[in-house]
């Protein structure tokens, strides 16, 4: 059973989107909402959402506000960006902003099912087409791009094994970082972090500076796109309390 708030002012996208939802499993529920004003109210009517999908262009509203508020004002509930842009940059200001996941309208009905599923077990999703070269090069492999396209995950698979995109278990975090960067994936503060796991905030800065070293980028919207593509097709990092109640 799954209840999902749709946030998205075109009519047939709104429609479209709600029957491609309600296939993602028995029991699903879909409340459309078509502006900022409305998934707000509709929020404080009931909060108890599992999932908001929100649109960045709205009517009434700057998408990338949206996301920030209703990530501060409802923190359990994750939110998934469905975009009809496919820019790098707002990809990593979603990220950056704590969405979840960053699907574009163009993907097909079975990605987003995918997208969803991933994230309804606590995992991120960012479609591989839209993370670009430049963790391929950070991590140690620059996969061969066809042209007039983004070279398939698939390049990866096929890769020598001293070229092999890392996974998560190779970087060889302890248990405390990867809980660490866990709540990192979801955008949480070193403050919030500290909190959770009743730890200093500067023991939490030493984790999370540990864990950028294993991931070897420099800031934690960095980290997340990294983590998203070591662990598409792998069922995700699995981050429980993204989805705690």
């Amino acid at each position: 059973m799954m209840k999902v708030l749709l946030v998205d002012d075109h009519p047939l996208i709104l429609s479209a989107l709600q029957a491609v939802i309600q296939t993602v499993g028995s029991g699903t529920t879909v409340v459309g909402t078509d502006s900022a004003a409305a998934a707000r109210a509709a929020l404080r009517a009931d909060s108890d959402f599992d999932l908001v999908l929100l649109d960045l262009a709205l009517g009434d509203a700057n998408g990338f506000d949206v996301l920030v508020e209703f990530r501060t004002t409802y923190p359990a509930v994750p939110v998934v960006v469905v975009s009809a842009s496919e820019r790098t940059s707002d990809v990593i200001r979603a990220i950056d902003s704590g969405a979840m996941g960053f699907v574009p309208k163009s993907s097909s009905h079975a990605l987003l099912h995918d997208a969803l599923r991933m994230v309804m077990t606590g995992s991120m999703y960012v479609p591989p087409s839209m993370l670009g070269l430049e963790f391929g090069r950070t991590l140690g492999h620059v996969p061969t791009t066809p042209p007039g396209g983004v070279a398939p995950l698939g390049e990866y698979a096929q890769a020598e094994p001293q070229q092999k995109l890392p996974s998560i278990e190779d970087i060889g975090l302890t248990p405390r970082q990867a809980e660490v960067l866990g709540l990192l994936l979801q955008g949480l503060p070193n403050k919030l972090i500290a909190r959770q796991l009743n730890l200093s905030v500067e023991t939490v800065k030493d984790h999370v500076a540990a864990v950028l070293r294993a991931l070897n980028v420099s800031s934690r919207t960095q980290a997340v796109l990294a983590v998203s593509q070591m662990t598409q097709g792998q069922g995700g990092f699995h981050t429980r309390r993204a989805v705690a109640r």
